[in-house]
């Protein structure tokens, strides 16, 4: 588009945004604390740090207003104190670095990926093997930039392993437990989507849609309802497990699944009991 000489321009400026992360007054469900670190037992729907479209109102700000000036500073002004992240809407734990020192011996353990982290997921139909490893190369989606994408060759993205297990397989679901060997955005998410299991509720990678199946569309209400009830993947961290960076002891956290989860859980546990009786009668 051409102007000529002297067209007037008009030109918004947006208020300037604070560079430093706000501490504010948000409840931490902490799991244990002491002068080096704090692990922290995320709820869904919460953002880990300040970013677009998130920039206050995070675990980052409920830190330094509980931290009170006690969190370190290596992550830069929007993270501090943060070694890994979880998504917004999966829960479960966390482990920040109070003190530089800790923040830094994390951070190589998680490099080293010498951390155990296990997660729960709940995915469509049954992984078949029912136990196994998903290796892929994982980066952007070119034609969705909120998702991650899984390639063949390194030279498409960065190295990710997932190990799961089967750990209860019902009508039309599963329970799996995962454990990471890397931990890359939206690892499981995108792992499981590419095997034709996405994460059950999971809209971003096709797990909201009611999968197809001569059965399934009498199960529609139920599912839809379940949906209701967690509208949000089906992904909780249960356990993490470290190297206290100063006293070199193991430390070991486990985490109780969230009441949307564990209701999903346990109705679709009832409900699959009682499949093939219902689908005789509608027969």
């Amino acid at each position: 588009l051409f102007r000529s000489a002297g067209t007037a321009f008009a030109i918004t400026v947006p208020a300037a945004a604070p560079a430093e992360a706000i501490a504010q007054d948000i409840p931490l469900s902490i799991v244990f604390e002491d002068e080096h670190l704090i692990v922290i037992d995320k709820p869904a729907g919460l953002v880990v740090h300040p970013a677009a479209g998130n920039l206050d109102g995070t675990l980052v700000n409920a830190l330094l207003h509980h931290c009170r000036g006690q969190l370190s500073g290596i992550g830069g002004v929007a993270r501090p104190g943060i070694v890994h992240r979880i998504d917004k809407d999966t829960s479960g734990l966390l482990v920040i670095g109070k003190t530089d020192y800790a923040l830094s011996h994390l951070g190589k353990q998680f490099f080293e990926h010498s951390i155990h982290r296990r997660y729960w997921a709940l995915v469509w139909g049954e992984p078949k093997p029912k136990d196994g490893t998903i290796r892929s190369y994982l980066n952007r989606d070119p034609s969705d930039r909120r998702r991650s994408k899984c390639f063949e060759s390194e030279e498409d993205g960065k190295l990710a392993i997932s190990h799961y297990k089967t750990l209860e397989n019902f009508y039309f679901t599963s329970l799996v437990q995962c454990e990471l060997e890397t931990g890359r955005t939206h690892q499981i998410r995108a792992h499981f989507s590419s095997i034709k299991h996405p994460l059950f509720s999971d809209e971003l990678y096709g797990g909201s849609e009611i999968k197809k199946g001569s059965a399934l569309p009498k199960f529609k209400p139920f599912i839809e309802n379940c949906f209701n009830i967690m509208p949000r993947q089906a992904l909780h961290a249960k356990e993490l497990g470290f190297i206290h960076p100063t006293t070199g002891e193991n430390m070991f956290f486990s985490s109780e699944l969230p009441e949307d989860f564990s209701t999903v859980l346990n109705k679709i546990r009832k409900y699959t009991q009682a499949a093939p009786a219902l689908l005789e009668e509608e027969d």
